[in-house]
């Protein structure tokens, strides 16, 4: 049987980019051009603000510096604990479109996706890439070739990074070699007919949550494709989704009733949505 989830937060353009950092949910509001940190206890507050939409969130590790990834400029922007502000890397000369997600690893490394094409102009779909940042800032293709890269996670210690090709509806696997580079590329899960992957998560045994825009819901999968668990959130799409909570065990989810980004801020129906699981984050 299907579950449900309970809103948190509201009246949101876009929240995209879900992550549980530091005792606290934070996220990007893409078409508000805001990152913001959630807690039940102090609420929402608004920690940075962008000129344009922004996506993907991750800490590098020691300093505990932001990366947050500025779309349309293609940046890479790195924000301290100050709040001071730093290019990491510029991305432009890979893409004429926006860059998307991104994971950071434990040594710092960065793993940027690319659109590939122009999504709300309409243009003809083009694959995109995936951009390894390292923290030197020295950038190259990490892998190519894919049906819009978006949330991606790391697992096997590390060793193993899964990125959801949306249009391709499925999980694609890449072994990281010790230079961070991508190699080994295999199918991790196909996903059921319908469903697109956006956000992912992983959770501690493993598993992946996806959230499937298409088909309103989060996909608890196990490699090679078994649907094991999900959760509905009604109407609208399911964008993004994470693990946290005091305990880990709450799946927060990222919802929206729209795609454009004048309907987004036209409209601010992005909401925070949470639910209890059964297994917890990874570690």
């Amino acid at each position: 049987m299907t579950r449900h989830t309970a809103t948190l937060l509201e009246g949101l353009a876009f929240a995209e980019g879900l992550r549980w950092h530091g005792g606290r949910l934070w996220f990007a509001d893409m078409h508000a051009g805001e990152v913001h940190a959630w807690s039940p206890a102090a609420g929402d507050a608004v920690i940075a603000d962008f000129p344009g939409p922004v996506s993907g969130l991750g800490w590098a590790p020691g300093s505990g510096d932001m990366y947050v990834v500025s779309m349309e400029d293609r940046t890479l922007v790195r924000v301290g604990e100050g709040g001071e502000r730093t290019i990491a890397a510029a991305l432009g000369s890979y893409t004429s479109d926006p860059i998307n997600d991104l994971v950071v690893d434990g040594c710092g490394r960065a793993y940027v996706g690319t659109f590939g094409f122009d999504l709300h102009g309409g243009a003809e779909f083009v694959p995109g890439v995936i951009l390894q940042v390292d923290p030197d800032g020295s950038h190259r293709v990490a892998a190519d070739d894919l049906w819009f890269p978006n949330g991606m996670v790391l697992t096997d210690g590390g060793c193993t990074l899964v990125c959801a090709e949306t249009f391709a509806g499925r999980l694609t696997a890449f072994t990281v070699l010790a230079d961070g580079r991508l190699s080994d590329r295999r199918t991790w899960a196909d996903l059921p007919q319908g469903a697109l992957p956006d956000g992912i998560c992983l959770d501690a045994e493993g598993a992946v949550w996806a959230a499937s825009t298409e088909t309103s819901e989060c996909l608890r999968i196990i490699e090679g494709g078994e649907v094991v668990d999900r959760i509905g959130v009604g109407d609208c799409m399911a964008v993004a989704c994470t693990l946290g909570g005091d305990d880990g065990h709450t799946l927060y989810v990222a919802t929206s009733g729209h795609l454009a980004p004048e309907d987004c801020r036209a409209h601010r129906d992005s909401t925070i949505e949470g639910v209890e699981v059964e297994v917890g984050a990874a570690p």
